[in-house]
């Protein structure tokens, strides 16, 4: 174990936090010396996340709970495995996420957009309520974090829905921050841009889709999950004590270039369909052929 990393003494929950985004940033956090509790909905991810955490810091500073984040209750259990395991809570990163709904909007069924919802909007929400209430509590005060992403910023950069759920969420990170300010606990948002992860990539392999994403934006080589993760060290660290309620753009110059993804490549829906993308959850994605029942009068 690392004895003198920027985390050392801290606790961190992550959510979606045995693949992608959120393995790299549990893996990090572990290496600075933090004790790390990862949820995730996808059991295998978790087995093999758990072998390469031993890897980085041992067994005795790291656990997995299998965690629905639309399930509330599955939220709160997760939150209070820090406390029992570790006796504190430091540092939650509301991580999870899905493509979520795909396809023209006048035929996204409501029950993909509520899918959608609940996973990128509705299980930040709930992480923020029960860290709010733990670190309230504990008084010590605290940082969290949640992923949003440059397609919160304007359309075309990700299907609508996903673009909508992930604009609530810089708004709740806005709204909760000056809301527990005055408990010392920050929030703060950070927005990826196209990363190199097993959710992005789709069904394409990693190894296909990476020249691809090398021309995704005005950086010339692509995003990876370790670029969020230094990004999410330094919000969850001492160093940013005098940051909160920011939304940090990580994007390799996507956002200043103005994104147009939909625009220039198929990243998430195929020609002619509509359905939703669940991601590395291990469900499977629904897509179904488009309708042709369009009103026209």
């Amino acid at each position: 174990m690392n004895h003198s990393g920027a985390l050392m003494g801290k606790v961190a929950v992550i959510t979606g936090g045995a693949s992608g985004i959120g393995r790299a940033t549990a893996l990090r956090f572990l290496s600075e010396g933090a004790e790390v509790v990862v949820g995730d909905l996808n059991a295998s991810s978790g087995a093999s996340f758990l072998e390469a955490a031993s890897a980085v810091a041992g067994t005795d500073v790291v656990r997995f709970v299998h965690t629905d984040v639309g399930d509330e209750t599955q939220i709160e259990r997760l939150i209070l495995t820090a406390m029992d395991e570790f006796g504190g809570l430091d540092v939650v990163f509301n991580n999870a996420g899905v493509g979520g709904a795909f396809g023209p909007v006048s035929e996204i069924e409501a029950e993909d957009w509520d899918y959608t919802f609940a996973i990128l909007t509705r299980a930040v929400f709930l992480g923020v309520k029960h860290a709010a209430r733990i670190m309230q509590r504990h008084g010590r005060g605290g940082s969290i974090i949640n992923t949003a992403s440059v397609a919160a910023f304007s359309g075309g950069a990700s299907p609508l829905a996903y673009s909508a759920a992930k604009a609530a969420v810089v708004n709740l990170t806005q709204g909760a921050a000056v809301e527990l300010a005055r408990h010392r606990i920050r929030v703060n948002a950070i927005c990826p841009g196209l990363i190199l992860t097993p959710l992005a990539a789709g069904r394409a392999p990693i190894d296909v889709a990476a020249p691809q994403f090398d021309t995704m934006q005005p950086w010339p080589d692509h995003g990876v999950g370790d670029d969020i993760a230094k990004a999410a060290l330094f919000l969850a660290s001492d160093e940013s004590r005098f940051m909160t309620g920011s939304a940090m753009v990580v994007d390799g110059g996507m956002h200043a270039a103005g994104p147009g993804l939909l625009t220039r490549v198929e990243t998430t829906s195929p020609t002619g369909a509509v359905g939703v993308n669940r991601g590395t959850t291990g469900q499977a994605t629904t897509i179904r052929s488009r309708g042709s029942v369009i009103p026209t009068s």
